[in-house]
């Protein structure tokens, strides 16, 4: 790739938190140039600098101001080899199911399509190989395709707590039970997201739809793939006998989602801190091997002081592109727990994204 023309590539829902994300990380991308802008009608035919109320930290992207803003249909977004959704999603399935159907390459960030069998949901430093479904995926839709397809990411909380997940399995086993205790920062609601006297000196224990999805989302990224011949009525993911049950919390944090992690290996004796320890350090996951660009350079951060990760000072490190895990202990419960910090508006969501798109175009899935 390195010795290749940039590929054009395309932003739905870009006027949004997670779309800002993606111009923000894609404007200094080595590999993608941003061509296209999508959003609602209400901005279509703007200048991106006046459709946007730009909401973060680094200044907006002068290359980007002056992209006029267009409608999300396919036409406009011909020339993408790549679209990222950053769409909501009371109107991402229908958008981004035409796209597809239009023969482009859809990487998203919205929950519509996760809990199809046949669309690969991936945490990159987790399961890319889940890749392997997409031709499955094209040869079932009526048309068959030949390059159009949907790749998702998962919930930002799933994402930051299966990473470690994934390097405890890879390094001991599969795990049989697990407990974990989410504490969400309000960016994870999207803008305006919850209202200020909500959350203000206040803790909400409830996010709808947050703990169901965390529990089944886990379950099919850990769950492998399996193959069939009688694919119309077999899901492609193979089930995991991982227990898992999850509450979830609204804290007045800006930006990271903290988890608290308990588990239970299935093999015993299980391994000791210490052991865990060495485990998280020493994950490499593929995309950092076969050189994805945006990947970590560290996936797992362990931290040896007592009172880390905290967000404020821990989700920026690598530009939030990895997670960070402290209070490793025995567990007088379960075997293990200790406490996951991701940057949920990275990792969490639009850094995976792009990663998957990277490994996509390493692998010659995307055409």
């Amino acid at each position: 790739m390195p010795d290749q023309q940039p590929l054009k590539v395309g932003i739905l829902g870009a006027t949004g938190t997670v779309g800002q994300r993606f111009i923000t990380l894609l404007s200094t991308h080595p590999w993608f140039t941003i061509h296209a802008l999508g959003a609602s009608s209400r901005s279509a035919g703007k200048p991106y600098s006046v459709a946007v109320n730009w909401k973060q930290t680094t200044p907006l992207p002068s290359l980007i101001k002056d992209i006029v803003v267009q409608e999300c249909v396919p036409q406009a977004f011909a020339e993408c080899a790549v679209v990222f959704s950053g769409l909501d999603a009371d109107v991402a399935g229908d958008i981004e199911s035409a796209f597809r159907a239009a023969e482009l390459a859809v990487f998203s960030n919205a929950k519509n399509y996760r809990r199809d069998p046949h669309v690969p949901l991936i945490v990159p430093l987790v399961n890319p190989d889940h890749l392997s479904i997409l031709p499955q995926q094209q040869a079932l839709h009526s048309p068959p395709l030949t390059k159009g397809f949907i790749v998702t990411n998962a919930n930002c909380s799933t994402t930051a707590h299966v990473i470690p997940l994934a390097a405890l399995e890879k390094a001991f086993g599969p795990l049989d039970a697990l407990m974990v205790t989410t504490l969400q920062a309000i960016s994870g609601a999207g803008y305006p997201g919850v209202p200020s006297l909500d959350i203000i000196d206040n803790v909400v224990p409830y996010i709808s739809g947050e703990e169901e999805k965390i529990e089944w989302e886990t379950r099919k990224i850990l769950g492998g793939i399996s193959t069939s011949d009688t694919l119309q009525e077999f899901d492609m993911h193979a089930d995991t006998p991982l227990k898992i049950s999850a509450a979830c919390n609204r804290v007045p944090v800006t930006v990271g989602h903290m988890i608290n992690v308990s588990l239970q290996f299935a093999r015993r004796p299980p391994p000791s801190p210490q052991q865990v320890c060495e485990a998280l350090r020493a994950y490499q996951p593929d995309a950092q091997l076969v050189g994805c660009p945006s990947a970590p350079l560290q996936t797992i951060t362990v931290h040896d002081e007592p009172d880390r990760p905290q967000p404020r000072m821990d989700r920026a490190f690598q530009e939030g592109a990895g997670v960070s895990v402290g209070r490793v202990r025995q567990c007088p419960v379960f075997d293990i727990k200790f406490v996951v910090l991701a940057d949920n508006v990275s990792i969490g969501a639009a850094t995976s994204s792009i990663i998957n798109a990277e490994y996509a175009v390493l692998k010659g899935v995307v055409q």
